[in-house]
Order: C-alpha cells, then sequence, then structure tokens
C-alpha cells in the first residue's frame, strides 16, 4: 500500500451505535487543531455520484429481493469508486479523510451477518477494489443490537439493512468483535457510556495515531 501524506480513519459498529455522533466530534476536534480533514462515508460518498447512486439501490427498502452476492458487489463497486476518485486524492493532498464504514462493515455485515464466503475470498477482492488500501486507524462502537435498534427504531422501515431481524444483527457484532480481536489497528470503544466520554478515548486513538 502507498504512504500517503495524509491519515485514513474509519469508523465502524452497527445500527444506532452512534457513530454520527462520534464523527462530528472527532471531525470538529480535529479542525480546532489545525488539521485539514474531509469526511465521507459508506456505502456512497462525498462528492462521488457515481458511488451515491449505488448507495440508492444498496439502501432503499423496496430491494429486500437483492441476493447477498449482488449486494456484495455492489458495495465494492461503490467502493471502488469512492476509493479512487475521493479518497485517495484527499490522501495525497495530506488530508485526514474520515470515513463513516468501510471494508470491516463488509465483513461484518456480507461475512458474518449473510455468511457469504470465506474471510480470504472477501479480503482478496475488496483488495482488488481499493488497491489495497487500508485505514489507519478503525474506531469499532460496539453496543449490544438490541439498544442500538430501539435507538433508531423510527428510522427501521426506511432502511434495508435497519429493517434485518434481530438474529442478523448479533451476527454483525460478533463479526465487529472478531476483527476487533485480530485487527492491530482497529480501537474498540464501548459505545454505551456518556457521549463526551466515548469521545475522550476515540480522542486518545486517534492523538496516538497522529503522535500529538
Amino acid at each position: 500500500m502507498p504512504n500517503y501524506q495524509g491519515k485514513f480513519i474509519v469508523f465502524e459498529g452497527g445500527e444506532g451505535a452512534g457513530k454520527t455522533t462520534q464523527i462530528q466530534l472527532l471531525t470538529d476536534k480535529l479542525k480546532q487543531n489545525g488539521f485539514n480533514v474531509y469526511l465521507t462515508r459508506e456505502p456512497g460518498g462525498t462528492g462521488c455520484p457515481i458511488a451515491e447512486k449505488i448507495r440508492e439501490l444498496l439502501k432503499n427498502p423496496e430491494n429486500r429481493d437483492m441476493t447477498p452476492e449482488t449486494e456484495l458487489f455492489l458495495f465494492l463497486a461503490s467502493r471502488a469508486q469512492h476509493v479512487k476518485r475521493v479518497i485517495v486524492p484527499h490522501l495525497e493532498r495530506g488530508d485526514i479523510v474520515v470515513c463513516d464504514r468501510f471494508f470491516g462493515s463488509t465483513l461484518a455485515y456480507q461475512h458474518f451477518g449473510r455468511g457469504l464466503f470465506n474471510l480470504d475470498e472477501v479480503k482478496k477482492i475488496n483488495d482488488f477494489a481499493t488497491h489495497g488500501l487500508e485505514p489507519d486507524l478503525t474506531i469499532l462502537l460496539d453496543l449490544p443490537p438490541e439498544e442500538g435498534l430501539k435507538r433508531i427504531q423510527r428510522e427501521l422501515k426506511n432502511d434495508r439493512f435497519d429493517g434485518e431481524k434481530l438474529e442478523f444483527h448479533k451476527k454483525v457484532r460478533t463479526g465487529y468483535l472478531t476483527l476487533a480481536k485480530i485487527k492491530s489497528n482497529w480501537a474498540l470503544i464501548d459505545a454505551k457510556g456518556e457521549v463526551n466520554d466515548i469521545h475522550e478515548k476515540i480522542w486518545q486513538a486517534t492523538a496516538e495515531l497522529l503522535d500529538l
């Protein structure tokens, strides 16, 4: 993987884990410390219209008949566009790219949740899509799915993934926790605490990455 001037920070976690809030807090803190930050998300991507069109297909609850294989390749198609057109150019400029979800979600949702392929196969095709790009730091906000789904109950009918059965979300959480154990650049954060306490733990991990 090329050595970029910037840093790539990814947030992962199940539905309702509080990623949106914590991403904004970290982004604000980084800017206060003089860093240029580019905030984006997956599926889709800020300033990436082709990837955003694929996001619409993936998230639309009308597409519940989508096969797991179709789902996986749509995610990877969106990511390939996102990485080449958005993420890498900003890393080359020296920006800190903060992304809501990346490859960890593919493993947690499509492999552990859907039971699709084995880890090596999923990683191989993801590496093809991303040219081997990996986050410098992945922050996993861990929350029992029962609690997370309660937080977003009003939104469940509007998102194909949120509306999955509880058992699916339990498998996703198991996948995330498994990845956090084997990935040295993952920071596991308990998302049940107070917002500011969670933010401080995230900042500690980020400050260590940036040698602050």
